[in-house]
């Protein structure tokens, strides 16, 4: 013990006595056992924390991934979440919608229905006692998942009855609109007036129809 305690202490006499500009690796075997215990220890140390940054880098980078990937899933699960929070009143909704569409294409004339439309037109004309002077179908007009049918209508009466008559378009049983309308007095003297409107009316196109249509 005690020799142990005095190698201990020339060695560490030799150590701090060591000139380290002059330490020579090749003369490493003959530098004093501390010194070298210590470079050892140095080197184990460096490796240790060179080994430790690589795994733990990589360890780390993948972390951030995983994090990342778990903040994106979150908001997706979120998301979805709130979306089936709202599935049965959007189930409501769309089933609303497709009852309103229903009604909507019921109220559709049908392309041979559309000569009975112009005698109604012409029907409430005469009721309202109006001179008419065109009721005349244009060109129809294909779209995508309907067909349109204009219609150039002028007539001539007196302001109320003119008006009723638009009014009883408007009632009819199935969907007609009207657009570009104008009123001008027949003449200068006269309380009758000539009114020019253009009406559209439209029939649904069935599944053949549209596929017919495809270019």
């Amino acid at each position: 013990m005690t020799s142990t305690r005095e190698r201990f202490k020339k060695d560490w006499q030799r150590l701090r006595s060591i000139d380290w500009q002059s330490l020579d690796i090749k003369e490493s075997g003959e530098w004093p056992w501390l010194l070298k215990a210590a470079i050892a220890l140095l080197i184990f140390f460096i490796a240790l924390i060179g080994i430790n940054w690589w795994l733990v880098g990589e360890a780390r980078d993948s972390l951030a991934t995983e994090m990342r990937q778990e903040e994106r899933l979150l908001v997706e699960y979120r998301r979805k979440a709130s979306e089936a929070a709202f599935l049965p009143d959007i189930r409501s909704q769309l089933t609303i919608l497709e009852d309103q569409m229903v009604q909507m294409q019921a109220m559709l004339p049908t392309s041979a229905e559309i000569p009975s439309l112009l005698d109604s037109i012409s029907d409430a004309a005469i009721e309202n006692r109006l001179i008419i002077e065109t009721i005349r179908l244009r060109p129809t007009v294909s779209n995508t998942h309907y067909i349109e049918h204009p219609l150039d209508i002028q007539v001539r009466g007196d302001y109320h009855a003119l008006a009723q008559f638009v009014a009883d378009i408007s009632d009819l049983a199935r969907i007609i609109t009207q657009h570009d309308l104008t009123l001008l007095p027949v003449d200068q003297n006269s309380d009758t007036l000539r009114m020019s409107l253009l009406a559209r009316t439209y029939s649904y196109k069935s599944a053949s129809q549209e596929g017919d249509s495809t270019p």
